[in-house]
């Protein structure tokens, strides 16, 4: 049984005023998320400027699935079962950033500034650290790597015995995989200039060391996780898994897809002048 104070109060539900004042901390930030976006959306039509509504559609289901992973019952239950936090991880590293990145924000924050904020974001896109982090093989690093360290390290056990480790965790999951699928998927404006080839590779390479990954949990379960518990935790992670990365597929053929029409386009125009 966790010994962490903070974790006593989780799981003995929100009635408590500690998990209480807990769970309303824990959910700040989301809710700010999802408030700024629309704030931006208005003001981009006040610019006279419309922005698509599945595109908001996207960032509000990102964020709801990102703060499942921090505050609710699936949060709480994580901290019993296996299976609960392979779907937390799913949830928060895969399936959040997939709907954030879907969300377009750079590109709404781009329209919604005044040309002097707008001015810092773009310089802030152009930056070293911004195009270092986002290149394909480094934010694959960071996001499938960060998994390898947490279940064939002791740090899955200090994460479900330290709820300031759990959410430093969790926080670490949404942001690599934040950064991995902006790498991965060009929805906005991208810092890095990784061709088609190169996302590829790393996009098929990730996905076989996640899938290797989940046949060793099933194979080799973490300390103080029952064999059933395991199977069922490891098998949501591999086809869990392999459905985020389907998609992700799907949006690096579309944009190979529509480069490749636009080359062809293109070339004649060029060769008649």
């Amino acid at each position: 049984m966790a010994a962490d104070p903070w974790v006593q109060a989780h799981l003995h539900g929100t009635s408590s005023a500690s998990g209480s004042v807990s769970a309303l901390i824990l959910a700040v930030p989301f809710l700010a998320a999802a408030v700024m976006y629309v704030a931006a959306m208005a003001s981009s039509r006040r610019r006279g400027r419309t922005w698509p509504w599945h595109r908001a559609a996207f960032w509000v289901a990102g964020v709801a699935a990102a703060a499942a992973g921090f505050v609710g019952p699936l949060a709480t239950t994580a901290h019993m079962s296996f299976t609960a936090h392979m779907g937390t991880h799913l949830l928060v590293g895969m399936v959040a950033p997939l709907l954030l990145v879907l969300g377009a924000p750079v590109t709404l924050a781009l329209r919604a500034l005044d040309v002097g904020p707008a001015r810092r974001v773009s310089w802030m896109l152009r930056s070293p650290v911004a195009r270092v982090l986002t290149t394909p093989i480094v934010a694959a690093a960071l996001n499938v790597g960060g998994m390898w360290v947490l279940y064939l390290t002791p740090l899955y056990d200090v994460m479900r015995d330290i709820m300031l480790v759990h959410w430093l965790v969790m926080l670490h999951f949404l942001l690599a995989g934040y950064l991995y699928t902006v790498s991965l998927a060009a929805v906005d404006p991208s810092p890095h200039k990784s061709g088609f080839a190169a996302r590829a590779s790393v996009l098929v390479l990730s996905l076989a060391a996640h899938g290797v990954l989940a046949k060793l949990l099933y194979a080799y379960p973490p300390s103080g996780v029952n064999a059933a518990d395991a199977h069922a935790g490891a098998q949501l992670m591999f086809y869990g898994g392999d459905a985020v990365d389907f998609v992700l597929i799907v949006l690096l053929c579309a944009e190979w897809y529509r480069a490749t029409g636009r080359r062809r386009q293109t070339a004649p125009a060029a060769a008649s002048l």
